[in-house]
């Protein structure tokens, strides 16, 4: 998982590399200055005449090391700062770009394993736990143990009958540390799943905000975002209640050790007077004391936060192993023929698993620039069946051909391209209408822009408003009606010229009347371009080429609007309940 994460860093090497070597140099300086420092008090407490001229001079020459050593100190511990905030930082913009980018590749049988509210948590909130860890170990997680290290051997180097006693502290101390981490890491993992759902709550209240002003659910959503917040507060701070006891604990054996070393150094002292151990090295060990389990409380702080990053670490790197279920083949084909389809024994489980159909043996044939209308009850499958032509999921069993060839045999770009696809729940993003439209093609021209606008019947909208196609969208389209944002996203669409155009129900919001009329622009048009309408109304297929009728996952029926209308009982039904009001 580490060398998976550590991908990410690329650019930021270097800065990663110089932040442990000078946290390195910046400990060993102020490891030095107490010991330093002990020299310093010696020498005054064997000065018992007063101070004359030449102990002056001795006293400045240890304060000029002292100041040297701790501008030093300060220098090369700013420069650690500055490059363990770059490479941070760094890795943290790296790892949610190719994480970003991951999720661009995965067909959306990949994506449904993982709900849209917890792809955002692992984007945001996961990430930044990731990268203060990463913070925290190329620079915390090197200067405690150097400093642990560095001070343990000065104390023994000082007085080998005092440095046992932090010998002995330092195990109690990390044993109590690791026994909080181990209780608190699996609630942190369960904050992560609260963080979830919270994203969740929020997602789906913005995203519907007018349906609950409508429905007055206000206080409801408030409660229940109260809920899910309350589930966060009521875990952190049972995880916190639990690391704060590393204060008590830390101050408990510091204070401990400082009156062991003072009580052992002090009978030291006045056993050998002065020959074994000085004032001035007490004073020193008693500081290496403070840095040395200083340093241990800084590694727990390490140890909490990897605790907290390694869930997120884990949920990151399920996105990123994540196979796409579709991928290019070897030596794909480039270019469509033409826009004719064939369905071949099609079955198709979204669980991939034979025994859960959605679609079940379904043989259908249409030419190239046939008008194809699709119709069914809710759940009959209708869009799970136009999703399998341009390979946003593929058939668990069977052949979906496209110009003649298997769809897995082309280039899925190339594909894509040539059939294009209105989504039954149209999206518009933030921006222009112009720039919403130059999704479909971003070469095109004004003109082309215009001509695919009128043809969707979207033209005469766009100019009544006041920066006609400069006008702003807001994200999702929420300053536009549905049947205009229908229209803008079947231009959007028209753009790409594609051999192949699916309608999924995306005419629904729009009058009897326009919808006419873009059936009729599209067969003057584009008439060589197949074009695929689900819809609910009749009247907006019963002049197709070829009409299929489904249900329950598979193909009921297929025929024209006549035919059907005289042998198939579900077409009956439908048509009857439109028309004339349910009556034969």
């Amino acid at each position: 998982m580490i060398k998976k994460l550590l991908r990410s860093v690329r650019e930021y090497k270097r800065a990663s590399i110089l932040t442990p070597i000078f946290v390195a140099i910046e400990v060993v300086l102020e490891v030095a200055i107490p010991f330093v420092m002990s020299y310093l008090i010696d020498y005054l407490d064997m000065v018992d005449k007063g101070v004359v001229a030449s102990d002056m001079w001795q006293i400045l020459k240890y304060a000029g090391i002292l100041v040297v050593l701790a501008g030093f100190a300060m220098v090369f511990g700013a420069l650690s700062g500055v490059q363990c905030a770059k490479a941070s930082t760094g890795f943290a913009k790296n790892l949610r770009g190719d994480l970003f980018a991951k999720v661009q590749t995965l067909s959306f049988s990949n994506i449904d394993k993982f709900s849209t509210s917890s792809l955002v948590t692992r984007l945001t909130t996961d990430v930044s736990n990731v990268q203060m860890a990463y913070q925290m170990i190329i620079r915390i997680a090197v200067r405690a143990p150097l400093m642990m290290l560095f001070s343990l051997t000065m104390s023994f180097v000082i007085s080998p009958n005092v440095g046992w006693v932090f010998l002995i502290a330092i195990p109690i101390l990390f044993g109590g540390l690791l026994l909080i981490l181990s209780t608190v890491n699996p609630i942190f993992k369960k904050v992560m799943k609260h963080y979830d759902r919270m994203n969740l709550v929020v997602q789906e209240n913005v995203r519907g905000i007018r349906a609950v002003k409508a429905y007055n659910r206000e206080d409801y959503e408030v409660e229940k975002f109260s809920e899910v917040s309350e589930d966060i507060y009521t875990s952190f701070s049972k995880a916190e209640k639990i690391t704060s006891l590393n204060g008590p604990l830390m101050k408990l054996v510091i204070y401990v050790t400082i009156i062991l070393t003072s009580w052992i150094g002090a009978r030291v002292i006045i056993g050998s007077g002065g020959a074994l151990l000085q004032t001035g090295d007490l004073s020193t060990l008693i500081t290496y004391g403070i840095q040395l389990l200083s340093s241990l409380m800084m590694m727990s702080m390490v140890l909490v936060m990897i605790v907290i990053a390694r869930a997120g670490a884990g949920r990151i790197i399920e996105v990123l192993d994540e196979v796409p279920d579709i991928a290019n083949p070897d030596n794909p084909v480039d270019s469509v023929a033409d826009g004719s389809i064939e369905f071949s024994g099609v079955n198709f489980s979204y669980a991939n698993d034979i025994n859960k159909l959605c679609l079940s043996d379904v043989n259908i044939r249409i030419n190239s620039g046939e008008v194809v209308g699709i119709i069914g009850g809710t759940g009959s499958s209708k869009t799970t069946l136009v999703q399998l032509i341009p390979r946003l999921y593929d058939a668990t069993v069977g052949e979906v051909k496209v110009g003649g060839r298997n769809v897995k045999e082309y280039d899925i770009e190339a594909l894509r391209d040539q059939v294009s696809m209105v989504l039954q729940k149209n999206v518009l993003f933030s921006g222009t209408i112009r720039d919403n439209l130059k999704w479909g093609n971003e070469n095109a021209t004004d003109e082309e822009i215009i001509e695919a606008c009128k043809m969707a019947e979207a033209h005469d909208f766009i100019m009544k408003r006041p920066d006609g196609y400069d006008s702003h969208i807001e994200q999702g389209g929420t300053n536009v009606s549905g049947g205009q944002k229908q229209r803008l996203c079947i231009a959007r669409a028209l753009l790409k010229k594609p051999k192949i155009i699916i309608l999924d129900d995306s005419t629904s919001a729009v009058d009897t009347k326009t919808d006419r009329v873009i059936q009729k622009n599209f067969a003057s048009a584009i008439p060589n371009t197949t074009k695929i309408i689900i819809a609910q109304r009749i009247s907006s297929i019963q002049h197709a080429d070829q009409i299929i009728v489904m249900d329950g996952g598979k193909v009921a029926d297929v025929g024209k609007h006549a035919e059907l209308l005289k042998r198939c009982a579900i077409y009956q039904d439908v048509y009857y309940s439109q028309v004339k009001g349910g009556k034969k």
